[in-house]
């Protein structure tokens, strides 16, 4: 009887331990996204004050943009009014408009547009829009297919095209987001940014071929790739299941993918240099983040297979909350703005990016995501 009990409690043990390592605990990856999302309210109490770092911008730039995205998806899982109303605060501080105005071609200054829509489907009022109209309604009365020539711009402006599709229910804007997708895809440059036979993305046509890392490899940065793969899920996410080119973003995702998972670190972070771990390697949290979420977007809608990729999320989150997010909310290991891996190096747990928002909303993605995730996972 000792010896059945005995066998009957380590079998237990056994099981509960399983348990633990498979399932994602939504209140910890919760409570983890409100202490860092906290850390940065009360830092930004005044959501209309400048950022200064070597200058001074608004706070309506693609960095802080970023952020808001984040803070929408949080919103949508553990609707606050806190967070409505600093979203919204900041939204009409800058008068719901953008840094370049109405007719700017740069996506990381209308990248703000997707609170924007995000706000107004909240609550519907047309003045709330009027600027973003006029942005989007240019894009599509012009026929310059170029502009994402840099591919973080594919995750500041493709989402905005595809939320204003579904808004009007306006087939054409889903056409223009995908010219202008594949245009950065297969023609920017000399033959497009993506290459098809590593799934990932040269960050502008500065970094294609004949441009190489050290050790010979194609330059891929992470968090250029994490912009790419984030778009896509984004854009997955918004558009209707029959919208036209849908399968194209599908098939990108999955390849995407299915390079990334075979080059994350043991730590569960990536590189920030995908290809080289010697040039800048070492862990880095924004494009770590952007990966998993995508990841996670795609398990949740059985884009991609779970057995293979669940075990990837979870390694992913476990650095980030683990190595990356500090118990007053700072995120460290968060790469500065750049375009490439020797950018704003060397990174730390404890060194403060020049601007800390934009890995906020990454992480925020990230966590939204995974807390989507079945228990049984």
């Amino acid at each position: 009887m000792l010896k059945t009990n005995l066998l009957l409690l380590i079998a237990i043990i056994f099981t509960l331990q399983g348990y633990s390592q498979n399932t994602f605990e939504k209140d910890e990856i919760l409570k983890s996204m409100i202490l860092a999302n906290a850390y940065f309210m009360d830092k930004w109490p005044d959501t209309g004050k400048t950022i200064i770092t070597n200058k001074e911008r608004p706070s309506n730039i693609w960095t802080r943009a970023v952020y808001y995205e984040g803070l929408m998806a949080l919103h949508e899982i553990y609707p606050k009014d806190e967070f409505y109303q600093y979203a919204l605060d900041w939204a009409e501080s800058h008068k719901w408009g953008f840094n370049g105005g109405n007719t700017t071609r740069n996506a990381d200054n209308y990248c703000a547009a997707q609170t924007y829509i995000d706000l107004y489907n909240l609550e519907p009022k047309s003045s709330k829009l009027k600027n973003t109209r006029a942005q989007t309604t240019m894009l599509l009365s012009t026929p310059q297919l170029g502009d994402w020539d840099w591919i973080d711009a594919i995750q500041m402006g493709m989402p905005v095209l595809a939320k204003m599709g579904v808004l009007d229910d306006n087939p054409l804007f889903f056409e223009k987001m995908y010219q202008m997708y594949m245009y950065t895809r297969d023609s920017e440059g000399e033959n497009g940014l993506y290459n098809p036979e590593d799934g990932l993305w040269w960050r502008d046509a500065d970094f294609d071929p004949p441009y190489t890392e050290p050790n010979g490899e194609d330059s891929y940065w992470s968090r250029g790739n994490g912009w790419v793969i984030a778009a896509l899920a984004r854009v997955l996410s918004i558009i209707p299941q029959d919208a036209p080119h849908r399968q194209q973003y599908v098939e990108d995702l999955q390849a995407m993918a299915k390079a990334l998972a075979p080059i994350q670190r043991k730590d569960g972070f990536w590189n920030v240099s995908l290809h080289d771990k010697n040039h800048y390697g070492g862990k880095e949290s924004s494009g770590t983040a952007l990966f998993i979420y995508a990841m996670a977007y795609g398990v949740n809608h059985d884009i991609l297979d779970k057995d293979t990729y669940i075990p990837v999320i979870k390694k992913g989150w476990k650095a980030l909350v683990e190595e990356s997010l500090h118990k007053n909310g700072f995120l460290g290991y968060m790469q500065s703005t750049g375009k490439e891996p020797k950018d704003g190096q060397p990174l730390s747990y404890t060194k403060q990016p020049d601007f800390e928002d934009y890995g906020l909303g990454c992480f925020l993605l990230a966590g939204t995501e995974i807390y989507r995730m079945d228990l049984k996972y």
